[in-house]
């Protein structure tokens, strides 16, 4: 390279030069370059930054245009849903009445059944049992409750977010829809619920109470919302406890009780706020599933589901360790009562003799004084299970029914079938009219006693047929066809001989002893023809068991009853005394007193032998019907009359049952049960003396010598013309 093209720095000496000389072009030209180039290199870098920033620029435009036109959206949404809401929380505001008014929301009142005693044994209809307040409740009963069902009731406004939030997951957990299951609902939103969100029953809009209340606990996102509403409503317009208050009152606790103080009442036989921890866990128990978890239908369910709610409690502090121990240790029993589940039938049968406005369809609470016996009761009740368990064959669907009552008519027990501890259910000792076969013949023999005829006076037992008009000959039989010849009254009642009873019922008149029969109680259609001396006719157990009551009174008629008095809650006075009891006179008191001579011997010697009592005499009669579809057995001491039906629901014959059979055990072992500790008393009875005169049976005229066969064997000879 030449020297004139390299470039040499500039000596030292060179700047020394003299102040004026200015330095040639070039040597300037290297510093602008310089600058030049800085300058050319500087608007490249700012056309890259501005051409990244384009792109993040228009997407972070874009984004911050597409936030704003959400959020103005939503905020402006946002606050007219808000407004709205707003309006409708005030609008149900102004339409909640004072808490007081809604704690008892019942369409309809209740009956309590006590016994002769005054104890309650029953409970119809809804029952409420008085109001109770949070702050009179136990408060074992207050914190279970909100344990249970909103631990953070104290500290919501009405709605749980975090509550719906953790129940939807759960739902989506389990496999069913966000709604269905677990609601997470508060205790405001469950009472908003309870109160059918203010709109009251209606019987001319709703077909029944139930459609209405399943109305009411519809769950759809709807009525989820209007739900919320209201329970906000009610946040702004009550306190908590008022809130807390209105939910006890008014939530259903299974066994028609309604709200914590009848629900106690009913299962413990206490006022809500006497309870204990283990009972207060019960109760609360129920709030979740009333008829799975009520006492009275599974106990032990229901003491497994109070373990539960008693640990709940411990981990929220509400009970220490101790507590919640002692709880589970001794888990809540229920009443003597309430254990007892007894006389379902027989409140049933109070119910049905009600006028509707003080039963069923009550909008009132009543009161009813009732003659049940609750000793007798359970007598009667292991008895007929004794029998069953010991006596026939397992699995076996014959039923029975047993009556027990005081000589007045006052019914004292009732079973209306092998189930005890019901409601509702068909009542066999009341609604089940079957034929009474042999026990419908002391109405024969009481006719012919009143006509005049002793119990010693005879009747010839043999074949013997009768022409009926349209049916041709008619031959009764006696149940081991035989026959015995010339037999006494007393022994044709003894053994249950069929000739003998036709024979005389038609000496004596079948209208008078249809009447007899009819005014000593029987109220059904009696036969016509002369079977009806062998029990053709059709009754119930309740009648037959109040006219064997009539004979042993001395003859007068009884209406059987179960009610002395009825009155309104919280009132003294009686608005209805009981409507039974002695009636008319239908045979003289000696006629009755031979009547039942006549039947002791059937209990001591005769067909009924297996119901002989060890202590005390007895009289009754057995009583099987055609092809054993009935068997029968009633009778009495000098205390009490009980009647005993047995048979199949479907008129299937019983196999080898007659009525002195398993009938008549059924009785022996009730009335065992019945008198023990009652002083044995003699039977009202009149052994008959002779000679006896007996009048004719229509004209009412001594006759002589020969008795009631002498005037049977003239009514033959009328009838066949001297031929037997």
């Amino acid at each position: 390279m030449s020297d004139s093209k390299r470039r040499k720095p500039p000596l030292v000496a060179d700047r020394r030069y003299s102040s004026g000389t200015k330095p040639k072009p070039k040597k300037r030209a290297a510093p602008k370059k310089k600058t030049a180039a800085k300058t050319r290199r500087k608007p490249a870098r700012r056309t890259a930054r501005k051409t990244r920033g384009g792109i993040v620029g228009l997407f972070q435009r874009l984004f911050r245009w597409v936030f704003r036109l959400i959020w103005g959206f939503t905020w402006r949404v946002g606050l007219v849903a808000g407004l709205l809401i707003a309006l409708a929380v005030g609008y149900v505001y102004t339409t909640l009445p004072e808490p007081s008014a809604l704690l008892d929301g019942r369409a309809r009142g209740s009956v309590t059944v006590l016994d002769r005693d005054g104890r309650v044994f029953a409970w119809r209809g809804d029952q409420f049992g008085g109001a109770i307040t949070a702050d009179t409740v136990s408060p074992y009963l207050k914190n279970a409750v909100v344990a249970t069902e909103d631990k953070r009731f104290y500290r919501h406004f009405g709605v749980s977010p975090r509550g719906v939030a953790s129940a939807v997951s759960i739902n989506l957990r389990e496999g069913r829809g966000p709604l269905s299951g677990h609601g997470g609902s508060t205790i405001t939103q469950q009472t908003a619920k309870l109160l059918c969100l203010g709109v009251p029953y209606d019987p001319k809009e709703w077909e029944s109470e139930a459609a209405y209340e399943s109305d009411c606990r519809q769950g759809s996102l709807w009525r989820k919302a209007k739900e919320a509403i209201y329970a906000l409503a009610m946040e702004a317009k009550y306190t908590k406890d008022e809130v807390l208050t209105i939910y006890l009152n008014r939530a259903f606790l299974g066994a028609g009780a309604r709200g914590f103080e009848a629900a106690s009442q009913r299962y413990f036989g206490k006022s809500a706020a006497e309870v204990d921890p283990a009972e207060a866990a019960m109760l609360a128990g129920l709030l979740v599933a009333p008829t799975r978890y009520a006492p009275t239908n599974n106990l032990k369910r229901s003491q497994e589901r109070a373990r539960l709610i008693v640990g709940l409690m411990e981990n929220q502090g509400y009970l220490t360790a101790a507590q919640a121990n002692d709880a589970r240790n001794n888990p809540a029993r229920l009443s003597e009562a309430a254990a007892a589940r007894a006389g379902g039938y027989f409140a049933d049968w109070i119910m049905s003799e009600l006028p509707g406005f003080f039963g069923g369809n009550t909008t009132e609470d009543v009161i009813i004084r009732s003659t049940l016996d609750p000793r007798i009761q359970r007598s009667a009740e292991e008895a007929m299970q004794f029998v069953f368990q010991e006596k026939v064959r397992e699995g076996s669907k014959a039923q029975a029914a047993i009556i027990v009552m005081s000589a007045d008519g006052a019914v004292r027990a009732m079973v209306g079938g092998r189930e005890t501890r019901v409601n509702g259910a068909f009542n066999r000792a009341t609604q089940a009219k079957r034929q009474t076969g042999s026990s419908f013949k002391p109405f024969v023999y009481a006719t012919a006693l009143e006509l005049g005829y002793s119990p010693l006076d005879t009747v010839v037992d043999e074949p013997y047929c009768m022409s009926i008009p349209g049916s041709g000959q008619w031959c009764p039989k006696n149940y081991t066809n035989k026959h015995y010849g010339r037999v006494s009254l007393t022994r044709a009642l003894k053994d249950s001989l069929n000739v003998p009873a036709v024979k005389v019922s038609e000496i004596s008149g079948r209208d008078k002893v249809r009447l007899v029969a009819s005014e000593f109680g029987i109220d059904n259609e009696l036969a016509d023809g002369p079977a009806l001396a062998l029990g053709a006719s059709e009754s119930t157990l309740l009648e037959m068991t109040g006219a064997y009551a009539g004979i042993l009174n001395g003859g007068s008629s009884v209406t059987p009853y179960g009610m002395e008095k009825l009155t309104l809650l919280g009132d003294s006075e009686s608005l209805i005394d009981n409507t039974g009891g002695i009636g008319e006179r239908v045979i003289r008191t000696e006629a009755a007193q031979q009547l039942i001579w006549m039947m002791e011997k059937v209990v001591s010697e005769g067909s009924g032998k297996r119901a002989r009592l060890p202590d005390r005499q007895a009289a009754g009669k057995t009583g099987t019907t055609q092809a054993a579809r009935d068997a029968w057995f009633i009778g009495f001491t000098a205390d009490y009359v009980t009647g005993v039906w047995m048979g199949y629901d479907d008129n299937t014959p019983l196999s080898g049952v007659t009525g002195g059979g398993l009938p008549a055990e059924i009785w022996r072992e009730t009335m065992i049960r019945v008198n023990e500790g009652i002083e044995p008393k003699p039977l009202p009875m009149a052994q008959p003396v002779q000679p006896t005169r007996v009048a004719e049976p229509k004209r009412q005229k001594k006759r002589s010598g020969g008795g009631l066969g002498k005037a049977v064997d003239k009514l033959l000879k009328d009838i066949f013309g001297g031929n037997r």
